[in-house]
């Protein structure tokens, strides 16, 4: 999707992040690329083949920033997770090995 490199994920994690154990963000950007290496760090928290309800969901995402709402319409949007049509259910459809270096 993105040409990301080294350098890319060094300037996210030295701008955006407030502390990386635990995942906290200070601001979620406007562009586009750093918006998938911050998505790409929070989809590591969920398991995969698990599913989470709604509250689960939000319960992980306001630990990492407070404006949850928004982190969870773009993990759906870029398809790190998905989500059952009335947002009951959601589950990791990413593949979280390529975004080991991220951590």
């Amino acid at each position: 999707m993105f040409d990301i490199n080294v350098l890319d994920i060094k300037r996210v994690k030295e701008t955006l992040l407030i502390s990386r154990d635990p995942l906290k963000i200070k601001l979620f950007p406007a562009k586009e690329k750093r918006k998938y290496i911050l998505l790409g760090m929070i989809c590591l928290l969920f398991e995969k083949d698990k599913k989470y309800t709604e509250p689960e969901v939000n319960e992980i995402l306001r630990d990492v920033y407070d404006d949850f709402v928004t982190i969870r319409r773009y993990l759906i949007i870029y398809e790190f997770l998905a989500r059952t049509t009335n947002g009951s259910s959601y589950w990791l459809i990413a593949d979280q090995t390529q975004f080991q270096d991220y951590k």
